[in-house]
């Protein structure tokens, strides 16, 4: 099997080097929609690199190869056994990853509709009485915004518009998909995991831009950032779309600056690094179905 089996794991290591450049020059909407395209589409190639890697392991697995060999005709070892060895041992730690990580979310999106329990078909807003400042959208059918009597008491009648105008956009946009296909991407290839990190940071840019634009007034919005953050508790579920959740003095800094260019350039280039791992990968496979193909004729 040639070296394009291996170009996906080498390649994957590009993204996230490049995540945070993107993050800081691109709009958020679209750099969070480019970035989350091209890890998953990197963590699918490098999974079926090490799916090849292992398919192709034992010289004698795929019985056409063994016959092959039997009936004296030689046959290029596709990899290095250790290689492939290393590959299988890899692939179970992908499954492992990928199967806690769903189960991880299903557990936490079940505890979240548990919180809005008993409410109303059609109610977008839960007000819970609770002492701790808390704002955060839900996601599902219908989504909810979840806020607490402590955090809607913290701020003025005008920040109350951008924090609801902030979660809605969470729940507009389907943020938490992307979250979600971010984490499975990182999950199944771990070296994506700034890539992930990336992500969640910027669909809350995402989130603090429409409700910028929903208000008309940046400034205002970055006050209401900064004091729903400076008044929040620390605890929160784990992937709850939180209003004061993500770097939020980095989000600050942004509102208090002209939103960024849609670059489609270098948004385009980034899906092309995402798309490349998965063209090699498709090369490799080539490879071994011309290798079991010459193994039968």
């Amino acid at each position: 099997m040639s070296f394009d089996v291996y170009t996906p794991l080498l390649l994957s290591l590009l993204l996230p080097l490049v995540s945070p450049v993107i993050g800081r020059r691109v709009a958020p909407a679209l750099a969070a929609r480019v970035l989350t395209s091209a890890a998953v589409l990197t963590a699918a190639a490098t999974t079926w690199s090490l799916i090849l890697l292992v398919t192709a392991l034992v010289g004698d697995a795929p019985p056409v190869v063994r016959e092959a060999r039997e009936d004296g005709r030689r046959l290029a070892d596709p990899v290095p056994e250790v290689i492939g060895v290393a590959a299988c041992v890899a692939l179970a730690v992908v499954v492992w990853r990928v199967q806690r990580a769903v189960r991880a979310e299903r557990r936490t999106r079940r505890a979240l509709r548990r919180l809005c329990e008993g409410q109303p078909r059609d109610t977008e807003l839960v007000v819970a009485a609770s002492e701790v400042p808390q704002a955060f959208a839900i996601p599902g059918r219908p989504g909810r915004i979840l806020v607490t009597s402590a955090m809607l008491s913290a701020l003025a009648p005008a920040e109350r518009r951008v924090l609801l105008a902030h979660e809605r956009a969470h729940l507009t946009h389907r943020h938490g998909r992307v979250v979600t296909a971010a984490t499975l991407a990182a999950a199944a290839n771990p070296l994506l995991g700034p890539v992930r990190s990336a992500v969640s940071f910027l669909v809350e840019r995402w989130a603090d831009e429409q409700a910028a634009a929903a208000v008309g007034d940046r400034v205002t919005t970055a006050r209401a950032l900064a004091r729903a953050a400076l008044c929040a508790g620390r605890a929160r579920p784990a992937c709850a779309l939180s209003f004061t959740d993500r770097a939020v003095t980095r989000r600050i800094a942004a509102l208090q600056t002209t939103p960024p260019p849609h670059l489609w350039s270098a948004a385009a280039a980034v899906l092309v690094l995402g798309a490349i791992p998965a063209l090699f990968a498709a090369d490799a496979t080539g490879d071994l179905i011309r290798l079991l193909w010459n193994a039968l004729t």
